[in-house]
């Protein structure tokens, strides 16, 4: 089951209440199934090739092209027999350099762009086999999309561009202008609904698209780069609006990003991309700690494994009796190495291990930490 840890104290000591409760407002379960559950979006076999009588080629080829074959007929494969399932709740992070197929890829998963060959299954239905009204009902009521350009329209305010997904569908204008109000007051822009977008900071505009994309409530929300256009501290302020919504709102989040120190802060599982291929897909700590290839290392020889690393990964199974002098504080199994550290003083050296329902679970060890500290 995946899980993300919101915001956990470093170290939290017997004294500090009930453990459960504690546990139960700092972490954000966000699998919202168990792992053998039916995925909420799944691709299988997805091709898109550019050129003409891509298709025919793709099935003369039966159904696989190497570079060979794409250069001999003059196309272009953009996405290239990419298998991927998105469980219901998770930030599932698409990374890669430009031109990697990323950002094509999600335009697939949506139809935005036509696949030329696979299946996309949308809650079970097979979006390549639905009608264009079919398309634009889903898109409309149950897909939001968020990009790098916000794409605000000038000449309305933020609440009239909020509202707008929800004019286009013909609900009725009071209950769009109270559904927008949320939306503004949940991205924290109460008291600027009647400003322009002109009049808004670059930080302020990102919010007002991620409220219109919401505004209609999606089953599953798709961003591109969302934030790679901001300076890098307005970045890192987007980032944790983004952590708090996805914990009040748990949404199926597809984001696309080139970003590793991103990706790492904000998914649950990442799919690194090349030259249309899915190159591995696993937890930020699965791809740090065992990259499948060159590639993949080169894009996390630089992350220190202590902010990837959790404690569940080196803890110790508890021992018979606690300490003589009793255990130096507690901490969460999903917390990062990096957030643990600075608890372990001169004088501790042992800290008992909780699950997220704040029972015990194993014990880390000072020397533990060290190891995965030193290590660059």
């Amino acid at each position: 089951m995946l899980r993300r840890q919101l915001d956990i104290p470093s170290v939290l000591s017997p004294a500090d209440g009930d453990m459960h409760s504690a546990a139960a407002s700092m972490t954000n379960d966000i699998s919202g199934a168990s792992p053998s559950s039916p995925a909420k979006l799944q691709c299988q076999a997805v091709w898109k090739i550019f050129g003409s009588n891509a298709a025919a080629a793709l099935q003369a080829a039966t159904g696989r092209m190497s570079d060979a074959e794409l250069a001999a007929t003059d196309l272009v494969g953009a996405v290239r027999d990419v298998s991927l399932d998105i469980q219901a709740n998770e930030i599932f992070v698409i990374m890669g350099l430009s031109g990697s197929g990323k950002s094509t890829l999600v335009r697939c998963m949506s139809r935005l762009i036509e696949p030329t060959a696979g299946k996309i299954l949308f809650n079970g239905e097979n979006l390549l086999e639905a009608s264009p009204a079919r398309m634009i009902e889903i898109r409309r009521h149950q897909m939001g999309m968020v990009f790098q350009h916000f794409a605000l329209l000038p000449h309305l305010s933020v609440l009239g561009n909020v509202a707008f997904p929800l004019v286009v569908q013909g609900v009725d204008r009071a209950k769009c202008d109270a559904r927008a109000r949320q939306m503004i007051e949940l991205v924290g822009l109460e008291g600027r609904e009647d400003f322009f977008p002109n009049e808004l900071s670059g930080g302020q505009q990102q919010r007002v698209g991620i409220a219109r994309s919401l505004a209609v409530e999606p089953e599953i929300w798709f961003l591109d780069e969302p934030f790679s256009a901001l300076d890098p501290l307005i970045r890192r302020e987007m980032q944790d609006e983004f952590i708090r919504l996805q914990s009040v709102l748990q949404k199926t989040i597809v984001f696309i990003t080139h970003d590793f120190d991103e990706a790492i802060r904000l998914a649950d599982r990442i799919a690194i991309m090349k030259d249309g291929h899915v190159v591995q897909t696993g937890t930020p700590e699965e791809l740090v700690m065992n990259p499948a290839d060159d590639y993949v290392a080169e894009f996390t020889h630089n992350v220190i494994k202590a902010k990837v690393v959790r404690v569940q990964t080196i803890m110790q199974p508890l021992s018979g009796s606690a300490p003589a002098d009793g255990y130096d504080g507690d901490v969460f199994a999903g917390q990062p190495i990096a957030d643990v550290a600075p608890g372990f003083d001169a004088d501790k050296r042992i800290f008992r291990v909780l699950d997220e329902a704040g029972n015990p679970t194993g014990c880390l060890m000072r020397d533990d930490v060290v190891r995965i500290m030193m290590q660059a």
